[in-house]
């Protein structure tokens, strides 16, 4: 089913991009992805260039907690299209796949007193789906493996974090927007090139919180970037998605041997 899904998708953004007027967010194809253990996760996907000889970067979106749902729209509303406007598909173009989480459940699997969080020893179900997810599109899309990237906003930022620190062989760079995680795993991620983003005033996730990981991963060896945006709450990633010098980074990252 994915793999029909995907031809159609590719069809579908070469006739897509010929029409200027549409909305961004038509330029995301819906397709569901199911998992090995019979659940699934909505979809949307945006293929950039339709020359499956050419391999392009991945970059995995994950969202916050108000877009959960089984709707397949929810997930485009933040940050996500940032990735679709004409000047950057010219400039970095990407497949970029935005699941969308279900209901009740999360990307990151943690448990969380106060500003501490301790992550679980298994991923979340959700988090779990996202990685068959990954595998499934670098089986079918020409996927540059090398160039494999995480980014999320809110639990989307928790989720890229807590992914990370589980996976850090997968990913050549990650860019956790107003998110957190535990600092007891900054030794695992160390080695991924990472750009944290937060608002100096958010009062859904303390800055404090997000700093700590940057703190955690300084000691640990890393060389994080780290934006604090000032007079800035919780929508920091209207800022992040759109300054070109975070995706431009962004883009340069390639995995090495780790």
């Amino acid at each position: 089913m994915l793999q029909n899904k995907i031809a159609t998708c590719l069809l579908g953004t070469v006739l897509l991009l010929g029409h200027a007027s549409w909305a961004q967010a038509e330029l995301f194809s819906p397709f569901v992805f199911e998992g090995k253990r019979g659940d699934s996760l909505g979809c949307r996907l945006l293929i950039p260039d339709a020359n499956t000889m050419r391999k392009l970067p991945l970059v995995i979106f994950l969202h916050g907690s108000g877009e959960r749902g089984s709707d397949n729209k929810a997930q485009l509303k933040w940050g996500v299209q940032s990735f679709a406007t004409t000047q950057q598909m010219k400039l970095n173009p990407a497949i970029v796949v935005a699941p969308q989480c279900p209901a009740g459940q999360s990307w990151s699997n943690e448990d969380e007193t106060g500003d501490k969080i301790t992550i679980r020893k298994e991923p979340s179900a959700a988090g779990a789906l996202v990685m068959e997810l990954i595998d499934s599109l670098i089986k079918r899309l020409p996927v540059d493996t090398n160039r494999i990237y995480i980014t999320g906003l809110s639990m989307g930022g928790f989720g890229t974090f807590d992914l990370v620190a589980r996976y850090p062989h997968r990913f050549a760079a990650a860019l956790p927007v107003c998110g957190a995680g535990d600092p007891a795993t900054a030794p695992a991620m160390a080695k991924v090139p990472m750009w944290i983003v937060t608002g100096a005033e958010d009062p859904a996730v303390s800055p404090e919180m997000t700093h700590r990981m940057f703190v955690a991963l300084r000691a640990a060896g890393a060389r994080p970037g780290y934006t604090e945006y000032p007079e800035v709450g919780h929508f920091s990633w209207i800022h992040a998605y759109s300054d070109e010098l975070i995706l431009q980074w962004l883009f340069r990252q390639r995995k090495t041997t780790r």
